[in-house]
């Protein structure tokens, strides 16, 4: 499984914030990829595209409530046009089956098109271990191989790097001479990948569907990699969440027509790869052999959770990271696994588990804004919410070492809060304790316990001198000195 990082996310976010270059390549990405999002849907009216996403909301709803139905449907299908299906619980399960098959074929080089399972499941690192050469083909994914690193968005894995980053990068790694000019970069890993994909034993590719009426895997991309991967080697290995299947073909084209608009603001992807089974003996090319690895890998912790359930509809588009202010400022290494952002912030608590997540579900400001972005009306800001109470309510290595402090500052709270003689007493003690520091009616850089921390970022306004409920008794409520009395 890929290493779990997510306990750093605090430091690892206050780092980011400070990234100048992060934060100008998530600007410009965010911004690009919302824009071209809303003019895609602009383009179908909204009216059009709410009903798409209330008919994919409702299909993924039928499909989760009746997952074991169609898993076994997609099974059945699969095994009948020649292939294998093969159910992983979790993912050492899932790389030990993927680790037969490159055995069992003596496999010595894999072409990989972009799966975030296989990111999920640290399955290059097993496969390299075991004397296996794994090329990554997707150029933002290769990028990040070359880097040793991990993506940092779902669909655009290397926007955190600039041109001159990845040009110094393939001059480093690859020998060629230094060139920043975008087309030269495309073509030099175009030249190197092409004569990978001739030597590949093994591809191995992700899967956006599965559909269960005909057990087909499909693949939707913007560069010829996934096909080559499908298509060319000898073994064809698709790896895929269970929460990928859809029923049928007729529901494949609601999806196709919300991803591509959502994810990268496209009318339609540039390939659409629809794999069924082997080569049969009249194609011209294809596997001689195709195996479909199904992972669970918590994902039934999520199915059996009713608050939760709905995190299971998600098709990967990422525009619930696009619109998001506090991705936008972090970045996704800093949330620690595979998946970032808002709904990664549900998914990776679920599949990793909430002690190792607890802080996850606060990178939010519960704006919304992924709610409205997402093709599939996901509602996350309330599944983020009932994981924060789970947090709060749930065993203390959930809430980690303030969890008493915090928890004792809440009761005093809510303490003062349902008296009114002790708030007001309390804002007439605050007011004359912060009023020294003030500048400008704000209170400014602080060395004050408890404030302090706010101050650093941001402007901590100092109490009113009068309460509402003095304004209110005075002057608004027609009773006090100065007004006539009915």
């Amino acid at each position: 499984m890929a290493e779990i990082v997510t306990r750093q996310f605090v430091p690892a976010s206050q780092a980011a914030v400070k990234d100048s270059q992060l934060r100008q390549a998530l600007r410009r990405a965010g911004t690009g990829f919302d824009g071209t999002r809303r003019e895609a849907i602009a383009e179908v009216t909204p009216e059009v595209w709410e009903e798409w996403r209330q008919q994919a909301r409702r299909i993924k709803e039928h499909t989760i409530g009746h997952l074991d139905y169609y898993l076994e449907m997609l099974e059945r299908n699969v095994t009948a046009a020649g292939g294998r299906v093969h159910f992983a619980v979790d993912a050492e399960q899932a790389n030990e089956i993927v680790s037969q098959i490159a055995r069992a074929n003596d496999v010595r080089t894999v072409t990989k098109s972009k799966s975030m399972v296989s990111e999920e499941l640290g399955l290059n690192h097993v496969l390299e271990a075991q004397g296996v050469e794994v090329f990554e083909t997707d150029l933002g994914e290769y990028i990040i191989q070359l880097a040793d690193e991990t993506p940092s968005h779902l669909v655009a894995p290397a926007l955190h790097k600039t041109r001159g980053q990845v040009a110094q990068l393939f001059a480093d790694q690859l020998g060629v001479p230094y060139s920043d000019d975008i087309e030269e970069m495309a073509r030099i890993a175009r030249v190197v990948l092409r004569q990978k994909f001739l030597d590949a034993d093994m591809g191995i590719s992700g899967a956006n569907f599965l559909v269960a009426e005909t057990g087909s895997l499909v693949i939707i991309t913007n560069e010829g990699n996934g096909r080559l991967c499908t298509s060319a080697p000898r073994v064809h290995v698709g790896l895929a969440g269970m929460e990928k299947v859809i029923p049928s073909l007729q529901d494949l084209a609601v999806f196709l027509r919300l991803l591509p608009r959502s994810a990268t603001g496209q009318r339609i992807t540039s390939y659409m790869s629809m794999v069924t089974g082997p080569r049969r003996s009249e194609d011209e090319d294809g596997p001689e052999e195709f195996h479909l690895v199904i992972v669970d890998n918590g994902r039934s912790r999520l199915l059996a959770d009713p608050a939760l359930r709905e995190s299971l509809y998600c098709i990967r588009c990422g525009a619930c990271l696009n619109v998001c202010p506090v991705y936008q400022r972090v970045g996704g290494h800093a949330y620690g696994w595979v998946y970032p952002g808002p709904i990664g912030s549900i998914v990776t608590p679920g599949l990793v588990g909430v002690g190792q997540a607890k802080d996850l579900p606060n990178a939010s400001t519960l704006c919304g804004a992924c709610r409205d972005a997402c093709p599939v009306q996901i509602n996350i800001p309330r599944m983020l919410l009932h994981l924060r109470h789970n947090i709060a309510e749930g065993p203390e290595s959930y809430r980690g070492t303030g969890a008493d402090t915090d928890s004792l500052l809440a009761r005093g709270f809510a303490t003062v809060m349902s008296s009114p003689r002790l708030l007001d007493v309390g804002r007439k003690i605050g007011r004359r304790l912060l009023s020294p520091m003030a500048k400008g009616g704000v209170l400014g850089q602080t060395r004050l316990p408890l404030v302090s921390r706010w101050a650093r970022s941001r402007d901590l306004p100092i109490p009113a001198p009068r309460s509402f409920s003095e304004i209110w008794r005075d002057e608004l409520s027609g009773k006090g000195p100065g007004h006539p009395q009915d």
